[in-house]
């Protein structure tokens, strides 16, 4: 429905995730810990990756990319739900809205894209490591990473359009701690059928189709890996997958249980949990995942101590913590 046919709304108000002030300090000093342990550990993820040329891999350069998206859409969110807790002024402006909206859905739906990509490098170097670099030359690495983002920015567009073209002529106050989907279209006072359809279809189809170039690639992997005649090589293989399927598991099984149920079936309230578990918490365990079961960026961390470049990590931490 055309906005010039609705009454006019500039201004959404948060509800935030709770009312109860005895809470309140303990839910902002948690979440704090989190998004700055989430920023420290991406943000050195890819410094690290940047500094040190044994990293310089297509495995670790979309690893930097995933660490890229964790910190752009938890920070489109993070700081304004932190300040949000004690404010008394909860107000956002209606393209305010608009635009964190997008930017949180750009970098998740690459996010989801750029893991099912992430499986497939892991099937090119494991069934074929000899070829491995020239098939997963930088050229090509390049190539799927801005088809990543393209794919992603174009569903942003698409549902950031539908949802904030309805009318929102009742209430203004969403009952969450940011722009979603759901919160809105419960607030909606317009049909939102075409809307549900939308998220059905198409980033639907961006689900099914990451899974299942997950699960095939996987299956191809598996093959591979039953082919290897040494017990340590069938092992040393299968666990470099492993951190990448529980991102995959943990990442994929949150986003199909927000945005695939019919809106009749929400309840914001235990919602809210789940979108700070997606939102912040994921976005910190992906590093500390990677980084506490992989030698090489073990590896690449003893050899940083021993380096100037230490110093520019602990001066970008200062930063970032004299910022809060």
């Amino acid at each position: 429905m055309d906005r010039g046919n609705c009454s006019s709304l500039n201004e959404f108000i948060f509800l935030g995730i709770t009312t109860d002030t005895d809470t309140k300090l303990i839910l902002f000093s948690v979440f704090l810990l989190v998004y700055l342990t989430n920023l420290l550990a991406n943000l050195g993820m890819i410094i690290l990756i940047r500094l040190d040329s044994q990293l310089h891999t297509p495995m670790y350069f979309f690893l930097s990319h995933l660490s890229f998206c964790d910190v752009c859409y938890a920070t489109a969110i993070g700081p304004r739900m932190l300040v949000d807790i004690f404010a008394t002024d909860r107000s956002i402006p209606f393209y305010g809205c608009a635009l964190q909206f997008l930017i949180f859905c750009i970098f998740a739906d690459s996010e989801c894209l750029l893991l099912a990509v992430m499986a497939f490098d892991r099937y090119k170097a494991i069934s074929n490591p000899l070829l491995y670099t020239v098939n997963m030359s930088s050229r090509v690495c390049s190539l799927l990473m801005a088809g990543v983002y393209l794919v992603g920015m174009a569903d942003a567009l698409i549902h950031t359009s539908l949802t904030f073209r309805l009318c929102f002529c009742g209430s203004k106050e969403i009952n969450h701690f940011f722009c979603d989907i759901p919160p809105l279209l419960l607030l909606s006072c317009s049909d939102t059928q075409v809307n549900e359809l939308v998220i059905f279809t198409v980033f639907g189809f961006i689900e099914m189709s990451t899974i299942s170039g997950v699960l095939v690639s996987y299956c191809y992997i598996i093959s591979s890996i039953l082919k290897i005649r040494s017990a340590e090589g069938r092992f040393k293989a299968f666990s470099t997958c492993t951190s990448h399927l529980t991102t995959v598991a943990i990442f994929q099984g949150t986003m199909l249980f927000m945005y695939f149920r019919p809106s009749s079936s929400y309840s914001l309230d235990e919602d809210k949990m789940t979108s700070l578990f997606y939102t912040l918490v994921i976005p910190m365990l992906n590093p500390l995942i990677y980084s506490l079961r992989n030698k090489d960026v073990k590896q690449a961390l003893d050899k940083l101590k021993n380096k100037r470049e230490i110093y520019l990590l602990i001066n970008l931490f200062k930063i970032i913590l004299c910022g809060f």
